[in-house]
């Protein structure tokens, strides 16, 4: 049985589409009331037609054989296949239909074709388009929604849709015993259901996850320079100069022409030149002199009376009658706190209203109010109220600002807390839970390097000088000091040297922290040294000279902030006693000032001079991050309290500016190095960069501006973008987030 349905499918489907045949096919003979649809069995199996499901039989139900299904046909049609010329299989496995080709089998007698396979130049046809068998070109199939055909053959007969007779039910059946269902898709230019190959199926999963459809490419491969870096004796070209260029312009000329003569025809007018001496008017021309209060400027005219409303009419609607009760209300209050200075009454026509009781009265009241009371005339200012907004410049005058996500960093595989970029731009050092620290490639997204220090990193910090090749990093107790090797191998190596020139001192002084060498070991990963703690550090800064470090320690006291001096690998304590828990510290960037940050306040110290210089209150719950512009004049803060405050040292020691942009706590803020924008990221996934122009003038006020909300960071435990950093020579900013990955804003 499965050799005759598997002959008999291939009667059915052994006939190539594009096949031209050499001869030409036989006329149906007459039948008498001929079946409109072929049931009979696909093969010469006697129980053949038994084994066909019904989604077979439905599939090929509307279909009609242009050959023969014998057996014999089927034998020949195969030995011919593998000379090469008689194969009349498609690309696809299926035959063509028409209406004039119809199954020759004992069952079903409509027509029988002879069809003898000889040489075709179809036969080896290695065209590239999708499907070759539908011959509609360019015409949109949605125009054979209404017909029963989806197109035509190159034999020019039409190509029918089969037949669907499955309801959702039969869907859902074939959905779950069919194990190949979930790899078939249906072809657009024939209605049939194509089976996936392994190889298809998983260039499909490539292209999704984003990789490249040929396994073989190397997408890291080795670049080869277009240019040769060898100095050449002969120019690349020496074509000599275009005669076009030593010739007037045509079309200049014609273009001054057009000029000229509107000139003359006097469309385009010169500008005159205006006229210095002032114009005179005179005020009080269009003034009436005839008039009473003509002279009288200060008059002002007597208010009119207020127009009688509903509850003054002889029938007044039924709400504005007062009951028993309002009466009794009325009637105690005094005459000043009366709403109404009569009682609503209810007449059945006008002729039975009596005469006004205290109409004399009324009118010597209103005598003495003209009289009597004093007016003054109050200026009335008419403001729109859009020019109560200031007027701020558009987003798009204040370019360039990030606008977009060009990459992501993943690697981490827990949040990540805090980033550093090189001072070149071009490598970037991230810290995180996971308990290893990373160096980044920026252009390329490419992990470097992964170097494992054994914690949870809080703090990470790219020394700024250019000089000096080394990275610190603040892990539990300790901050490592790491020469990632990175970029010019001549500053790798100074900085290698630079550390090794030390010579300890004989009398080691005490100090608030321990200095360690590193081991062979560690030495190999890149750390080089490492300063011990008492406490856990929070946070480690650099100097801009690249030559001091200050930490933060999570204890109570005065040595909460120490500050470490690398080239004698000193430590201090710079402060005696304690002003709250210290959040955040950092240098300014060109006088010998330190700020540091409590919960509630922030304090300028001078270092010299070793006395406080100034108290700023940013008037917020909990100060969580610090960053001073690089002219030195203007400091933000972020809260936990979803407040960013801007102060101005040379304005006040109070805020200049309170942005409330975010929902949730602010956990990073910062200034960039070069371009005049700021931004802050937020526990609600969310990186808000703005427009901070702070001007040369004194007496202008800098000017904020929010001009983008950057979002790509999921939300982890309640947790958003925990660090924000910018490049230092490009408009780019950096985030890191809980969800374990770095995003490169462009």
């Amino acid at each position: 049985m499965a050799g005759s349905r598997s002959a008999g499918r291939a009667a059915v489907l052994g006939v190539r589409p594009w096949k031209r045949r050499s001869e030409p096919e036989l006329e149906p003979e007459p039948e008498p009331e001929p079946p409109l649809l072929c049931t009979s069995p696909l093969s010469h199996g006697a129980g053949s037609d038994s084994g066909l499901s019904d989604s077979e039989e439905s599939m090929f139900s509307g279909l009609e054989d242009s050959g023969s299904d014998s057996s014999e046909d089927d034998d020949e049609g195969d030995e011919k296949g593998k000379d090469g010329a008689g194969s009349d299989k498609g690309p696809g496995g299926m035959e063509k239909t028409t209406e004039e080709q119809v199954q020759a089998d004992p069952a079903c007698p409509r027509t029988e074709m002879a069809s003898v396979p000889t040489a075709d130049e179809y036969a080896e046809d290695s065209s590239d388009e999708e499907d070759i068998r539908n011959t509609v070109g360019n015409v949109p199939l949605e125009w054979y929604d209404d017909f029963p055909h989806v197109g035509y053959d190159l034999d020019g007969r039409c190509i029918y849709k089969p037949l669907r007779t499955q309801d959702e039910l039969d869907q859902f059946l074939d959905k779950m015993d069919n194990p190949d269902y979930w790899r078939t898709v249906q072809d657009p230019m024939t209605g049939r259901d194509l089976r996936l190959t392994d190889e298809q199926v998983a260039l499909v999963r490539r292209l999704q996850s984003g990789q490249f459809g040929d396994t073989g490419f190397d997408p890291y491969e080795p670049a080869v320079d277009f240019f040769s870096g060898d100095i050449m004796i002969h120019p690349v070209t020496n074509r000599p100069a275009d005669k076009r260029s030593f010739i007037p312009s045509l079309v200049e000329k014609e273009k001054v022409s057009r000029m000229v003569h509107a000139i003359k025809m006097g469309w385009i007018q010169p500008r005159r030149p205006r006229d210095p001496t002032p114009s005179f008017y005179d005020l009080w021309a269009q003034e009436d002199p005839n008039a009473v209060l003509g002279r009288h400027k200060m008059h002002v005219p007597a208010p009119k009376l207020a127009l009688p409303g509903h509850a003054e009419s002889y029938n007044p609607p039924p709400e504005y009658l007062l009951g028993e009760e309002e009466r009794a209300v009325w009637e105690q209050q005094e005459p000043s706190e009366r709403k109404l200075s009569f009682l609503p009454r209810k007449f059945p026509s006008l002729r039975a209203v009596p005469a006004y009781g205290r109409f004399i009265q009324e009118r010597f009241e209103r005598c003495l109010d003209l009289y009597l009371c004093p007016r003054q005339r109050k200026m009335r200012v008419n403001v729109d109220p859009e020019d109560l907004i200031p007027k701020l410049p558009r987003p798009r005058d204040l370019q360039p600002f990030p606008t977009c996500q060009a990459l992501v960093y993943r690697g981490h595989s827990d949040l990540v807390r805090c980033l550093s970029v090189s001072p070149g731009g071009q490598w970037l050092a991230s810290g995180s839970d996971d308990g290893s620290l990373r160096l980044w490639e920026v252009a390329t997204a490419r992990c470097v390097r992964t170097v494992p220090v054994g914690g949870v990193v809080r703090s990470v910090a790219w020394n700024p000088n250019p000089t000096v090749c080394l990275v610190a990093v603040a892990v539990e107790d300790s901050v490592l000091l790491l020469n990632p090797a990175l970029g010019d191998r001549l500053v790798a190596g100074g900085t290698d040297q630079l550390l090794s020139a030390f010579v300890p001192p004989e009398e080691p002084a005490s100090q608030p922290a321990h200095w360690l060498e590193a081991s062979e070991e560690e030495r190999q990963v890149g750390l080089r040294l490492r300063i011990c703690h008492s406490k856990p550090v929070t946070q480690v800064t650099w100097h801009g000279r690249g030559d001091y470090l200050a930490v933060v320690l999570a204890t109570q006291g005065h040595t909460q902030v120490l500050i470490h001096q690398l080239s004698r690998r000193r430590s201090q304590s710079p402060f005696r006693r304690s002003h709250g828990q210290v959040q955040r510290v950092a240098f300014h960037p060109s006088r010998p000032f330190l700020l540091v940050a409590s919960q509630r306040s922030i304090r300028l110290y001078h270092l010299l001079r070793q006395e406080l210089t100034k108290k700023l209150m940013p008037n917020c719950k909990w100060v969580s991050s610090l960053s001073v512009h690089p002219a030195g004049d203007n400091v933000i803060c972020g809260s936990y309290d979803s407040k960013l405050v801007w102060f101005d040292l040379d304005l006040s020691t109070k805020p200049y500016k309170v942005l409330r942009h975010h929902k949730k706590a602010l956990r990073a803020v910062a200034f960039h190095p070069r371009y005049p924008l700021f931004a802050s990221g937020s526990d609600d996934g969310s990186v808000i960069v703005c427009h901070g122009m702070v001007y040369n003038d004194l007496l202008q006020n800098p000017l904020l501006v929010p001009v983008k909300v950057l979002k790509g960071h999921t939300l982890t435990r309640d947790l958003g973008v925990l660090d924000v950093i910018f490049h230092p020579t490009q408009p780019w900013v950096f985030s890191s987030g809980a969800d374990g990955t770095i995003r490169l804003f462009s």
